[in-house]
């Protein structure tokens, strides 16, 4: 499980790095706290940041759950998968060049199957 938390750890990391990116996006399109909209630009950061901490309360149990019950190692590297969709999700939301598609996709993937190990190793122990 070293690993699991490992990823764990990496994962609100990351978002916190997200939430500094949000500080500095008001600062450079000049939206003060305690506004959330008001220049297209800083809102891309702040809703990119925003749809990161909705994942967060997915991926948190699903990584913790299927490393208990199903494989740490696989929940682990799904776990990394989901740090890395975020990353391109941030970058592609923040970015209006760019798309999130890529990243929504790799890290919803990840969690689905994360849940969906954690549910059949469940339901594989409560049958016998």
């Amino acid at each position: 499980m070293e690993y699991v938390v490992s990823v764990v750890m990496l994962a609100l990391i990351q978002y916190i790095w997200f939430t500094i990116e949000v500080g500095r996006a008001r600062g450079r399109f000049g939206v003060p706290a305690p506004a959330t909209t008001g220049n297209e630009l800083f809102d891309r950061y702040y809703r990119a940041q925003q749809n990161t901490a909705e994942q967060l309360i997915v991926f948190l149990p699903s990584v913790v759950t299927s490393g208990y019950y199903f494989d740490a190692t696989f929940a682990a590297v799904l776990g990394l998968f989901f740090v890395i969709g975020r990353g391109l999700y941030f970058q592609g939301y923040t970015d209006p060049e760019k798309s999130r598609g890529l990243g929504f996709a790799i890290s919803m993937v990840a969690n689905s199957v994360m849940i969906l190990a954690t549910v059949y190793a469940v339901g594989l122990s409560a049958i016998g």
